[in-house]
């Protein structure tokens, strides 16, 4: 039952995590949709960057480096249900290991994203 009420209270973090991944920049009016997306989800900026780096990132990564990249979302559904299958792999050693490395050679792709989260998750 707690894993249910977790994965429910994640899918609008996934929802607003997935906008990093996407083939755009975005704006101050983004980030202040998102960061209020984290608020509300209760989890800590530490907690936030898990879920990027254990269930997000590896799902999305790749299409910032596609020429033909998704540019305004990516379907609801499917993420969600990606994102939890990668939320049920991430306590898995190799999991673990495998986005921790692909993070060392990525992470400057959404760094400033996070930057900016920090900044204005920290400032009020």
């Amino acid at each position: 039952m707690a894993d249910k009420l977790d994965i429910e209270r994640r899918k609008p973090v996934w929802v607003a995590l997935s906008e990093f991944y996407l083939d755009t920049e975005l704006s101050s009016e983004d980030f202040d949709r998102i960061v209020t997306v984290f608020r509300q989800s209760g989890y800590t900026l530490k907690e936030l960057k898990e879920i990027d780096l254990y269930e997000v990132f590896t799902l999305l990564q790749a299409n910032l480096l596609s020429a033909t990249g998704v540019w305004a979302s990516f379907k609801e559904e499917w993420l969600v249900s990606e994102c939890g299958k990668l939320y049920e792999k991430r306590s898995h050693i190799g999991h673990r290991m495998i986005c921790r490395f692909l993070n060392c050679i990525f992470y400057w792709m959404r760094r400033g994203y996070w930057k900016e989260i920090e900044k204005r998750m920290t400032s009020n």
